[in-house]
């Protein structure tokens, strides 16, 4: 069989007429710390369920690290890369949602309406990506009941708690773009580029990971979108992904001597 053209598809390509947020992340810079995975649960009220859980293939974190090895026992490679939602243009889960609790929004989001989601986890399955979680359990009982109010202080106000029942996902930390929309607007002004980030991004120590407005120019994002290394995961399904990783790309030392 042929080849499909690189742009087959049966839905209508989204207008963006203000922001289209993405995301880059670099492979040569992440060295897998786990940081960016922390830095989302902490944002984000992600519950923590511990390791039976997570072999129960009941985890529940928005962002994950994937490791590919290559090369010989005497000289391993190793890769690592952050895995989240992918905020796809034609996003798989949002076609077969019966509620349409996902829905893509024209900033290129790929939204959640946890109130709508009834737990048919047919978003997950269809998901190339497998960056759905679904919350089997109230994780977060014992801590917004519990009688010591400075317990109820380890969530974040701005970001709802999820109950049992539902399906999430990385949201982009869209609650930090409301409010540096809100800012702006309040000041008469629009957004500067790179005046924010999200919090993977901010708690990267080797700053793998650039978020902002893919479509202006000016925000470093849209310059790495650009790169002569950037790639899609998964680009031959046609999904059109708001987030790109940029190659990793080894340059290996002069051969050492041979010893004696």
């Amino acid at each position: 069989m042929e080849e499909p053209p690189p742009d087959l598809t049966l839905y209508p390509a989204h207008e963006y007429p203000g922001h289209a947020w993405g995301m880059a992340i670099d492979l040569n810079a992440c060295i897998g710390c786990n940081a960016c995975v922390i830095a989302c649960q902490a944002e984000n009220n992600v519950p923590v369920v511990g390791r039976n859980e997570v072999m129960n293939n009941r985890e529940m974190s928005w962002i994950r690290i994937d490791r590919y090895f290559s090369g010989s026992v005497e000289d391993p490679q190793v890769v690592h890369q952050p895995v989240g939602c992918q905020h796809c243009e034609q996003a798989p889960c949002e076609q077969v949602c019966p509620v349409g609790a996902t829905t893509h929004s024209d900033e290129g989001l790929n939204d959640m309406a946890y109130n709508r989601c009834i737990g048919t986890r047919y978003c997950a399955n269809n998901c190339p990506y497998k960056v759905r979680r679904f919350n089997f359990l109230d994780w977060n009982k014992e801590w917004r009941e519990a009688r010591n109010k400075v317990r109820r202080l380890l969530f974040n106000p701005d970001v709802t708690v999820r109950m049992r029942g539902v399906m999430e996902k990385c949201s982009f930390c869209v609650q930090r773009i409301r409010e540096a929309e809100t800012r702006a607007r309040v000041e008469g002004r629009a957004l500067v580029a790179d005046e924010f980030t999200v919090a993977c991004a901010q708690g990267c120590p080797s700053r793998a990971i650039t978020f902002g407005d893919a479509a202006d120019p000016t925000w470093t994002v849209a310059k790495h979108v650009e790169d002569k290394r950037a790639y899609h995961v998964f680009e031959e399904l046609n999904t059109y992904t708001a987030v790109v990783y940029l190659k990793k790309v080894n340059h290996p030392g002069p051969a050492s001597p041979a010893k004696a």
